[in-house]
């Protein structure tokens, strides 16, 4: 396409768009592939060219622009779930966003994480400051995932604290091309934590996804920024910032217990999954890390009509029958994305837990003993 040899009309090609149609964007050939090629950066800067002057499909515009969705959504949120999910209200609602019918609307917090927080004042414990990111899912469907977060920091003896402004990494806008919005809400961050950034604050936060922006894209955007650059080096998981900052504390154990893990795609691709792995060591728990590949549902991908089924074979290729032999075995399953989450969740399997909730598990029977 870049050459104009076979493909002529460049950006506006529809064989180049239908060639990038299946591409999950799940980041694994940038971790896998030898001199890095990253599809996942490719299509998003095609989709760009391709639909400037251009209306996006529905589904770009209903969960694309998810995080001003959800900021809405807070107003009235138990009336916004009961019309997402009403018999007759909710296939008009997914007919129009271009969401799957066999798919259910996720359902909003009837209080958000930053709710919570604001609600329940300071933090009480004297130790080092770390900036916890709440990013758009966990803040507005999985405040219980900021809550143990919360509680696992401080547990380990670090005074969390969030923003002041309502930051978004706009992780979803990359997968319809929406790449000046990306570029404008993650210049606002680099503006907005500027001090905290300069003062060597780490941040750390819950959805893999949302951190591989903050450590991918946003260097990729602003290549010769000092700051996004520090930004970067200072983000962390949850499991890779314990690693680092408090590799001796005590977080428990949960030995006996046995466990299936899945990884996030971005997380093995551009984050140390292997401190996921390491902390799970420390709890002593017996578990496997399942060859799983996407789970699937890759942000909006798993969400949208016209990929629904490839969707579910991805899902039922690994993840899904191992979810089903977990819940038949008392064997607890475990991911730390949002997407993975909602792959089992929507195929009517048990919750998964996030990492944040599992350590907190292993305190809270500590505390116990």
């Amino acid at each position: 396409m870049m050459r104009g040899e076979t493909v002529k009309d460049g950006w506006k090609s529809e064989e180049v768009k239908e060639a990038l149609d299946l591409c999950l964007a799940c980041k694994g050939c940038k971790g896998d592939c030898p001199v890095d090629v990253d599809m996942a950066t490719y299509k998003a800067e095609f989709l760009a060219h391709y639909y400037k002057g251009r209306l996006r499909p529905r589904s770009g515009y209903a969960m694309g622009l998810i995080h001003w969705w959800a900021r809405l959504a807070r107003i009235a949120p138990r009336l916004v779930n009961r019309v997402a999910r009403a018999p007759v209200l909710s296939g008009v609602v997914k007919k129009i966003g271009g969401i799957a019918p066999r798919r259910d609307m996720p359902a909003f917090a009837t209080q958000t994480f930053r709710q919570w927080f604001r609600r329940r004042g300071p933090s009480t414990v004297d130790g080092p400051r770390v900036l916890l990111w709440p990013d758009t899912f966990n803040d507005n469907f999985h405040p219980e995932i900021g809550i143990a977060t919360v509680e696992v920091l401080e547990g380990a003896g670090f005074r969390p604290f969030i923003p002041e402004s309502m930051l978004c990494c706009g992780r979803p806008l990359y997968d319809f091309g929406m790449l000046r919005l990306a570029k404008r809400l993650l210049r606002r961050i680099v503006k907005e934590l500027r001090q905290e950034v300069r003062a060597g604050t780490p941040i750390v936060g819950m959805e893999p996804s949302c951190v591989s922006t903050l450590r991918d894209e946003l260097v990729n955007f602003f290549p010769h920024d000092n700051d996004a650059k520090r930004l970067a080096k200072q983000t962390y998981m949850l499991t890779e910032f314990l690693s680092e900052h408090a590799p001796d504390v005590d977080l428990g154990s949960l030995e006996g217990q046995r466990a299936v893990v899945h990884g996030h795609c971005h997380h093995k691709a551009v984050l140390d999954f292997g401190t996921e792995t390491a902390v799970l060591d420390r709890l002593g728990l017996d578990y496997s890390v399942l060859d799983s590949g996407c789970c699937g549902m890759a942000g909006s991908f798993g969400f949208d009509e016209h990929h629904y089924d490839v969707a579910q074979a991805c899902g039922e290729r690994v993840l899904l029958p191992a979810v089903r032999d977990a819940g038949a075995e008392d064997t607890l399953v475990i991911t730390s994305g949002f997407s993975c989450r909602e792959m089992i969740e929507q195929n009517d399997l048990p919750r998964p837990l996030h990492m944040a909730e599992v350590i907190r598990m292993a305190m809270e029977r500590k505390a116990r003993i």
